[in-house]
């Protein structure tokens, strides 16, 4: 590219992406819709249809998981109404979803197999636990790395990048 050919600007570019989400995302949106309806249905089933009064942490527990699993129902139904390149935003909402379901219900779990369980049963919670918040931390950073690379690419492209060596 010479510099007499005029460059896109970074909204051109954007703008002609599309209008719309790849097939993949779509199918992943969907899928987070369904699941979460699905689960959400679940578990709020099984906690309606309950015989009798159930422990305030039980109840907690119930309403934890349906909590998060309308957090992934919500985060399907957020990714089809975009409809638009998210620049990563989408990774980074699905990976706090995923680190704060870790962190609430790996809590709870630690807290009611240390109140009613044996010491070899609630370490191997605990580890459980520990490596499920390990994952869903890894996936927190990886996503916000992602998407802060390509808002660098973006204002890159725009010429608004005051980094030395920048395209200009």
């Amino acid at each position: 590219m010479t510099d007499e050919e005029p460059r896109a600007s970074a909204p051109e570019v954007v703008a002609g992406l599309g209008g719309t989400l790849s097939k993949g995302a779509r199918v992943r949106a969907v899928g987070a819709l369904v699941v979460g309806l699905a689960g959400a249905v679940f578990v709020a089933a099984l906690w309606w249809t309950e015989p009798g009064p159930l422990p305030v942490p039980t109840q907690l527990a119930f309403g934890l998981l349906t909590l998060v699993c309308l957090a992934w129902a919500t985060y399907g139904t957020w990714l089809l109404r975009s409809r638009v390149p998210l620049f990563a935003t989408d990774r980074v909402v699905a990976a706090w979803i995923g680190l704060t379901a870790s962190v609430l219900v790996g809590g709870l779990l630690i807290g009611t197999v240390a109140q009613r369980g044996t010491a070899t049963g609630t370490w191997g919670v605990i580890a459980t636990v520990a490596a499920l918040v390990a994952v869903s931390t890894v996936l927190v950073v990886r996503a916000h790395a992602r998407r802060a690379a390509l808002l660098r690419r973006e204002r890159a492209l725009s010429g608004d990048d005051p980094s030395p060596g920048a395209p200009r």
